[in-house]
């Protein structure tokens, strides 16, 4: 974290009177004249973490106007949002911190309060502080949080051979041929494709079944200790109670999200209310990633059978499903 942000972070114990100071002196201008930065348009092709990082390093140069770059806090604005929507915290903090301070950009209390909520839900200390200071955010979630309507994440779709159905991926080669064989036994009484299974497996716990995350999620699933009560696994730290109660919540997010993978796999790592919250994956970066790596190891699969009798489908699936067909329809930039 760079020396200024911590800087800016230590400032806040000033309290809402020194942010008001700030945005009172920090131009003539009042706030109703200051510019409010458009929404970028969605990106063609797949997106990097490295070009994530460098629209944040370029936008940081333009709003102190460091590294030779004239300041130009509208552009620095729209670099933090292209970033932002693509998951990275701290472009998160710094969009929200601009917003909240009119710093070159119109002041809007309710968007820094999503875009402080989002970095925070990342772990970013200094957001955490602020969001608590705003409040829940409330209104709908910024266009800077949500997925472009072209997200590759969303609207890819892999290729199948003609008249046929894609052959199934290859399976991880590290899986131990007991986990496999289990998997291979177990899945269809889910109604699930065992290569989602061990997709999912590899990237959660490497088949270790001793694994444990900083957040509790434990076993070869991963599972954290309330979504095992939800699907009464006794023994979480059990492996076969363990995959059983994966399984399961695979199930259960496949009929919610009405088979789409990745919101699907989106919630398993980032909790079904955030997809909603975001009507999408999560701007996230480790959630996204995530995604992309599934997706990548099951070749790039995006729809899987579900069983609706497990449970009614998201309120919200159908709400963002049709806004954001019509803007695809409508050619996405």
């Amino acid at each position: 974290m760079s020396m200024r942000l911590r800087r800016a972070a230590a400032g806040l114990l000033l309290g809402p009177c020194a942010l008001v100071a700030q945005a009172q002196f920090a131009t003539p201008l009042s706030l109703d004249d200051l510019p409010r930065p458009s929404t970028p348009p969605a990106e063609r092709g797949p997106v990097l973490p490295a070009q994530v990082e460098g629209w944040r390093r370029e936008a940081e140069a333009l709003e102190h106007g460091d590294a030779g770059m004239v300041r130009d806090p509208v552009q620095a604005a729209q670099l933090y949002c292209r970033a932002a929507r693509h998951g990275d915290a701290v472009a998160q903090y710094n969009l929200a911190w601009m917003l909240v301070n009119a710093r070159g950009i119109a002041r809007d209390d309710a968007q820094a309060a999503h875009l402080f909520a989002a970095a925070a839900e990342q772990g970013l200390a200094q957001a955490r502080n602020m969001a608590e200071r705003l409040g829940e955010p409330r209104g709908a979630v910024p266009d800077c949080l949500r997925p472009p309507p072209a997200d590759p994440l969303l609207n890819a779709q892999a290729a199948r051979p003609p008249g046929g159905r894609a052959l199934p991926p290859p399976l991880p080669r590290n899986a131990p041929e007991v986990i496999v064989k289990f998997v291979r036994l177990e899945a269809p009484l889910y109604k699930l494709e065992p290569h989602l299974v061990l997709a999912v497996m590899a990237q959660e716990s490497n088949f270790d079944p001793l694994a444990q995350s900083p957040r509790n999620a434990q076993g070869l699933m991963q599972l954290i200790p309330a979504t095992a009560q939800r699907f009464k696994v006794g023994k979480i730290t059990d492996p076969v109670q363990n995959i059983r109660g994966g399984m399961a919540y695979l199930r259960w997010l496949l009929a919610y999200f009405q088979g789409d993978l990745p919101l699907v796999l989106a919630a398993y790592n980032a909790g079904e209310g955030a997809v909603d919250r975001y009507r999408g994956v999560p701007p996230y970066a480790e959630t996204r990633n995530y995604v992309q790596r599934i997706l990548a190891a099951i070749n790039d699969q995006r729809s899987h059978p579900f069983d609706a009798s497990i449970t009614p489908p998201s309120s919200a699936l159908e709400a963002w499903r049709k806004p954001l067909a019509g803007r695809t329809e409508r050619g996405a930039p």
